[in-house]
């Protein structure tokens, strides 16, 4: 999940003590009706073939696409950024005369200004049946959800009893000169992983107790002086410089990071794909993680509507949405579903003890500040 242009947010995080926040009612009509879309958008020139603006999701698989081909008789063209973030670029620079009919994989942190800048149009499926952890946040016409789960910290448990390291505490351990060298981040400017991390920040250190109290952006600064290494986007981080996950068998590997971000369930998806096998574990401190919720909706200007209607029908139906687990490593947003046990997927699956919350009502005036908040603490001269 990678980009590496720097998408422009208008955002912001407000950190309360409930488990997860939404959009309100008012927030939301105030949303609508402050920044209608009235203005005339170009039509994408139609050719019969459904376009979907997506990051590179490998669960997305042939036959998977090919079942929706067979079963609709619409054909499918994918144009694939390497995040969430290049997403929402490409959307920008093309709100104008859009080059795709649907977007996949906007997460709860850019969807806001996706709907703020009338990228999305209304859509016709019924959100009924889902989760509520998944509405949340955003129960409108413009976006549904697809997938959902929460982002944390993830470490390599072998190379700490390996150089004899104690687990942290606080995210202030991470400070320390034992973790010098040995972490690595995407980032928040291009990553949702990322950004999901810094909002967990934002709100673990404005309701850190006693000594573990302190500021986002001094914490952020202390890591970035103790040698971590940032990235474009989380495989970067997670495949190439992590120790503890699939990466250190893939060509390229670079490895020495003991800590990264991923989320809560990733050792389980470690222990599904390798026979109940895995040295990664979740680091689940209370109010650093993040409930991340991904949405599919229609793009405004789209030709193909009625085919972008039925590919997320198809999507977010019970057969197909039950099976994210394994398509997209993420849990299902439908009612009545759960993680595999097959292989320890579900056993290796940490909980997150508090996840962040975000209100609309801030969501548009600072999420800028915040950026360049981090892009100034993790400048090191």
């Amino acid at each position: 999940m990678n980009s590496k242009s720097k998408a422009v947010v208008l955002f912001t995080l407000l950190v309360s003590f409930s488990l997860s926040g939404c959009l309100s009612e008012e927030a939301l009509e105030s949303l609508e009706s402050e920044n209608s879309c009235s203005a005339e958008i170009q039509i994408r020139e139609s050719d019969g073939t459904l376009k979907i603006l997506t990051y590179d999701i490998a669960g997305f698989s042939d036959e998977l696409i090919a079942q929706f081909v067979n079963e609709s008789g619409i054909e499918v063209e994918f144009i694939r950024t390497d995040d969430a973030g290049g997403i929402l670029d490409q959307m920008m620079l093309t709100k104008s005369a859009p080059l795709a009919d649907l977007m996949i994989g906007l997460d709860n942190t850019y969807l806001p200004t996706a709907i703020q800048n009338c990228l999305l149009m209304e859509h016709s499926v019924s959100d009924e049946s889902f989760t509520t952890s998944s509405m949340e946040f955003y129960r409108g016409p413009l976006a549904i959800p697809f997938d959902e789960g929460d982002v944390c910290l993830n470490y390599d448990e072998d190379a700490l009893t390996a150089a004899n390291m104690s687990v942290p505490t606080s995210l202030w351990n991470l400070t320390e000169p034992e973790w010098n060298g040995k972490m690595t981040f995407p980032s928040p400017t291009t990553s949702s992983p990322g950004r999901a991390f810094l909002a967990a920040t934002v709100d673990y250190f404005g309701h850190s107790p006693g000594n573990e109290s302190g500021n986002m952006s001094s914490w952020w600064n202390a890591v970035a002086k103790n040698g971590a290494t940032f990235t474009s986007g989380w495989s970067e981080s997670y495949v190439n410089y992590y120790t503890g996950g699939y990466g250190e068998y893939m060509e390229g590997h670079i490895g020495g990071a003991y800590l990264t971000v991923s989320y809560c369930h990733s050792p389980g998806v470690e222990a599904y794909y390798s026979g109940n096998y895995t040295h990664s574990t979740s680091l689940v401190l209370p109010r650093a993680s993040f409930h991340q919720v991904e949405y599919t909706g229609i793009i405004n200007g789209a030709a193909e509507v009625s085919a972008a209607n039925k590919f997320i029908a198809f999507l977010t139906s019970l057969e197909v949405n039950a099976n994210m687990p394994d398509y997209n490593s993420m849990y299902s947003v439908r009612n009545g579903t759960d993680l595999p046990e097959t292989d320890g997927y579900r056993f290796h699956a940490d909980q997150a003890i508090v996840s962040t919350a975000i209100t609309q009502q801030l969501i548009e005036q600072n999420m800028d500040d915040w950026l360049m908040t981090w892009q100034d603490a993790v400048q090191i001269n």
